[in-house]
C-alpha cells in the first residue's frame, strides 16, 4: 500500500520563538549563576557576558547566557524576586538531550516534578522533564522530536 505524499502530515518545526531574550529576577546572582551554568551547558549554552552592578544607576549585576558567538539570552538578574508560578522551557534536539539536563539539574540541587516522558496532551511527540530550580523556578527541557 502506498501513501499518497497529500494524505502525509507534514512535520511540523516547533523550535522557533519570537522571544529575543528573557530575564530572571534571582535574589542571589552567585548562587543562581553556580547552578545554572553546569545546567545550561549541558545542552550547549554557556555563560557569554557579567555585567557589574552600578548601584549610582540603580542598575544590578546581571549574568547573560546562551549561545556561543551568536548572543545572550536568558539573563540573571541580581537582587530580584522571583515571581509565582514562573516555568522556563529549553527546546533541545534529542530526547537523550531532555534526560541529560534533567540528570545536570537533579544533580546541581533541583527538585524533581515529573521524570521525562512524553507529555501527549501537548502533541504526541512532546518529550519534557521538569524540575523547580534552587528559587522555585520550574525548569523543562523539551524535545518535539519522535523518538
Amino acid at each position: 500500500m502506498t501513501t499518497d505524499a497529500s494524505s502525509v502530515r507534514p512535520a511540523l518545526d516547533r523550535s522557533g520563538s519570537r522571544i529575543d531574550h528573557v530575564n530572571i529576577a534571582v535574589p542571589d546572582l552567585d548562587v543562581a549563576v553556580a547552578f545554572y551554568e553546569p545546567v545550561l551547558a549541558s545542552i550547549g549554552i554557556t555563560k557569554m557576558l557579567e555585567i557589574p552592578a552600578v548601584p549610582q544607576a540603580e542598575m544590578p549585576a546581571m549574568t547573560g547566557f546562551g549561545l556561543a558567538e551568536v548572543k545572550p539570552y536568558f539573563w540573571l538578574i541580581d537582587a530580584g524576586t522571583v515571581g509565582t508560578n514562573m516555568h522556563l522551557a529549553f527546546t533541545v534536539d534529542t530526547r537523550d538531550d531532555v534526560e541529560t539536563f534533567h540528570r545536570a539539574c537533579l544533580e546541581h540541587g533541583a527538585t524533581e516534578l515529573h521524570a521525562p516522558a512524553i507529555w501527549e496532551q501537548y502533541h504526541d511527540d512532546y518529550y519534557g522533564g521538569f524540575v523547580l530550580d534552587p528559587y522555585g523556578i520550574n525548569l523543562e527541557a523539551v524535545c518535539h522530536h519522535p523518538a
